[in-house]
């Protein structure tokens, strides 16, 4: 069942209803009704690809608050690589560590530690289980996983078992908390500093978990505008960074793949490159390929929404902090874990959001009724209905939504006739 949870939402002031994420929403979750944008939420990834693209900066993005920190006795951060690339200059990460501990966070878990480990646990995965449904779909990125399970729903079985990192360096940074301070595992905050909505909507609602291995979400913008007061007051930083390259490279698209040694692997990046990379995949046109990272936003987790630096331009500042780092610092077996504590605790569900009717026969109605209206429209696809698509319109007349009127082809009967 999908969450109500909004992690997406809009200003209506500020909304002209221009259409332009309309016609860029991967899932149709959008209509304009009113003269402004309306959002479909049982059909939004929260892949902020509208946020993007709005010229009007209408939609905004939903995430705690940073003083939700102090809620909790010991406070725990949970920096992405990505947070690395935001800054000019950087030669250091353990500047950045540092700076999250000034900012009053009391430890700091690298997700790229549990990056490297997920690494491990995929290699080890594909190789004990040779009947694995391929191309293996990667996790990493909700926004593809719940447009998988939203429109995509025969790739279910490819998408892989694990858990991603930041959920893996969670459980990790709450253990390790407990243990340093014998406080109580509902004491201790976790907090990850999230590039995108989408990992908001991740992991507020526990995806592939029981129950939600954080404690809140914190966009990198506010993270960002924090650490640039506090770094320059930081002369000598501890060396408190545990990550190799292998950690790093997964904020960039590709990096993940990387890790994925001796297998046949690729990535790719961009909302409009994955849904056409899934059709091929479900109309079995991809062949001999063990692993496929798919990543909503273009680059990578560099590209989100949340964060400050150009894409491109993080991309070249992480590499360059790579230069000098080892291949990995982190092994499953020096962790103490087994296998089974990097899966999944709970199956994904797909969702019905596009369902039609309860009813099957009724279901079945609607739809020849949808081909019927669709097969009198004029196939421009221009989205003056306040629809993204015809078919798109053709179903929301079928639904009474709107009326048929509202076509322009009535509007404007001339076009029939040119």
């Amino acid at each position: 069942m999908r969450t109500e949870r909004k992690f997406v939402t809009l200003d209506e002031d500020k909304c002209k209803g221009c259409i332009t994420c309309m016609k860029r929403c991967p899932t149709e979750a959008i209509r304009v009704r009113g003269g402004k944008a309306h959002i479909l939420y049982e059909r939004c990834i929260a892949c902020g690809e509208c946020i993007r693209v709005c010229p009007y900066h209408a939609k905004k993005a939903v995430y705690d608050d940073i003083e939700i920190i102090e809620k909790f006795k010991y406070k725990v951060a949970l920096p992405p690589p990505t947070l690395y690339g935001q800054f000019n200059n950087l030669d250091d990460i353990n500047l950045v560590l540092e700076g999250l501990l000034s900012m009053g966070f009391d430890d700091i878990f690298e997700t790229s530690i549990g990056a490297e480990l997920v690494s491990e646990a995929t290699r080890t995965v594909m190789a004990r289980n040779k009947d694995l449904k391929k191309p293996i779909i990667s996790t990493t990125c909700p926004a593809v996983v719940d447009l998988i399970l939203l429109k995509f729903h025969d790739l279910k079985d490819n998408i892989l078992k694990l858990l991603p990192p930041r959920d893996v360096a969670a459980k990790l940074a709450r253990e390790k908390a407990v243990r340093d301070t014998g406080l109580r595992p509902d004491e201790i905050g976790i907090f990850f500093i999230s590039s995108c909505p989408a990992k908001v909507y991740a992991l507020k609602n526990s995806l592939g978990l029981n129950e939600a291995a954080v404690d809140g979400v914190i966009s990198m913008s506010d993270v960002y505008f924090r650490l640039i007061n506090e770094m320059p007051k930081i002369k000598e930083p501890r060396e408190l960074s545990r990550s190799g390259i292998t950690g790093l490279s997964w904020a960039v698209s590709g990096g993940e793949a990387a890790g994925i040694f001796g297998n046949i692997c690729f990535a790719v990046d961009g909302m409009e490159n994955v849904v056409s990379i899934l059709k091929e995949i479900e109309d079995d046109k991809i062949h001999g390929v063990d692993f496929i990272e798919l990543n909503a936003c273009s680059g990578g987790c560099v590209g989100g929404v949340l964060n400050i630096e150009n894409p491109y331009i993080a991309k070249a500042k992480i590499n360059a902090l790579k230069k000098y780092s080892p291949v990995s610092k982190n092994n499953i077996g020096e962790s103490g874990k087994n296998i089974e504590f990097f899966c999944q605790e709970r199956d994904y569900e797909v969702s019905d959001a596009f369902k039609l009717d309860g009813d099957r026969a009724q279901a079945m109605t609607k739809l020849r009724q949808i081909s019927d209206v669709y097969k009198i429209l004029g196939h421009l696809d221009c989205g003056i209905c306040g629809a993204p698509s015809c078919k798109a319109f053709s179903e929301d007349v079928v639904l009474r939504e709107k009326k048929l009127s509202s076509c322009i082809k009535f509007l404007l009967p001339d076009l029939n006739n040119e």
